[in-house]
């Protein structure tokens, strides 16, 4: 399929920045969205042009690094999925596809499809662990007993990879689907409780002092969100929130 690319390009994060069109040729349908990317960007080489710096390590949806805005959509237009799992099979040919980095004031762009996502890692270090033993006296695994409803709440918690989508598709920019997950998958077990009230005021403290906006209510992060993290974290993090706020 041929295909037009209008791709937002910015030197630096002190740059201005402005959309680019490109044109691809002879894209097939069963590449990833990203590979497509890599066609281009090797054109580009070719030329002498500048390639389109754009963010990726494990193209398998796991890590979280892919994070474009594709047609006014997190990770474009398919559900359930990350930039590299996307494929082109979700486009026609002549269609023309608007490429941007994710777009909030806690991510700034480093260039073109590049953004900082580091006040994502600041709240996970301001409360995202538990304390271990590690004395010699450590605990066996299996002696926790934990209810299987607490485990796959937990576990479904836990599958959030931290790339942002929420952020990207919120009209406030909040990061209440992120911070409410990592709160809630340590909330749910008993290991997490030693530091269950610092951990909730200390992450929605640094969540706070990075620039995020609150909830719009609207559900648009679960909706694009590749790994389905449910609003019910919110909801548990704003009850973890106030259970701490009253022992404080």
């Amino acid at each position: 399929m041929n295909l037009t690319l209008k791709i937002w390009r910015q030197k630096s994060a002190k740059d201005k920045g402005r959309m680019v069109e490109y044109k691809v040729t002879e894209i097939s349908e069963h590449m990833s969205f990203l590979e497509m990317m890599d066609v281009l960007n090797e054109q580009l080489i070719n030329k002498g042009d500048e390639p389109v710096a754009f963010d990726h390590d494990c193209r398998e949806g796991i890590c979280g690094m892919c994070s474009m805005y594709i047609n006014g959509e997190a990770h474009g237009p398919d559900r359930g999925v990350t930039t590299c799992q996307l494929h082109m099979r979700m486009f026609k040919d002549g269609d023309t596809i608007f490429i941007e980095p994710f777009r909030a004031k806690a991510f700034p762009v480093i260039k073109d499809l590049v953004v900082n996502r580091g006040a994502f890692e600041r709240i996970q270090q301001a409360g995202g662990y538990i304390s271990v033993n590690t004395s010699g006296n450590t605990q066996d695994a299996n002696a926790t007993s934990i209810s299987k409803e607490a485990a796959d709440k937990a576990m479904d918690a836990a599958t959030c990879i931290g790339c942002g989508a929420c952020v990207a598709s919120c009209k406030n920019s909040s990061a209440m689907l992120f911070v409410g997950a990592k709160v809630s998958q340590y909330a749910l077990l008993p290991q997490g409780q030693v530091e269950a009230t610092d951990r909730v005021l200390n992450m929605v403290a640094q969540m706070d002092a990075e620039g995020f906006g609150n909830c719009t209510n609207t559900g648009a992060c679960e909706v694009e969100c590749p790994k389905g993290i449910s609003l019910e974290n919110i909801a548990r993090m704003n009850r973890e929130y106030l259970s701490a706020s009253l022992k404080s």
